[in-house]
């Protein structure tokens, strides 16, 4: 499902705009399980400014990010038909996919956990709950034109 509400100018803070350096909206894709944690991230984001696109499972999240290319992927980690570890591996293994940022979010936060996420390739690990506020200055760091340019090796 792509969501593709554009808030008014009203409702976004000056300079805040996620699509200032890129000339477009930039695209999330948020994959969680739980229809109600999938919502609320999805309407959130929409309302700050972002273009999102939704999951339910790993397959789908790996089908998806290959299809729209998203900006950044926040990827559950506990997810059916295929878990967010092995989604984010095939993800990161994939020419088309692999500078896709992936945030690693998950309820089950044990020793290790985000150790393992960053193994599997995800750049950035956030517990759940999280507040979508949080969420959206994360996402806003990761998308930061020096993050990406230092992942393609470049300097910034």
């Amino acid at each position: 499902m792509t969501r593709t509400a554009t808030p008014t100018s009203e409702e976004l803070v000056p300079g805040t705009s996620p699509d200032a350096s890129q000339g477009g909206r930039r695209r999330v894709l948020v994959v969680d399980d739980f229809d109600d944690a999938r919502e609320m991230y999805a309407e959130y984001l929409e309302f700050v400014g972002f273009e999102v696109d939704t999951a339910r499972d790993g397959m789908e999240a790996v089908e998806k990010a290959q299809s729209s290319e998203p900006d950044i992927i926040l990827m559950d980690l506990s997810l059916p038909v295929m878990d967010g570890w092995e989604a984010t591996r095939r993800i990161k293994q994939d020419l088309r996919t692999r500078d896709i940022p992936v945030m690693a979010l998950t309820g089950h936060v044990l020793a290790g956990n985000a150790e393992h996420a960053r193994e599997a390739g995800a750049d950035e690990f956030v517990a759940k709950p999280c507040l979508p506020q949080d969420l959206e200055n994360k996402i806003r760091n990761m998308l930061k034109p020096s993050k990406a340019r230092k992942r393609e090796g470049q300097e910034g």
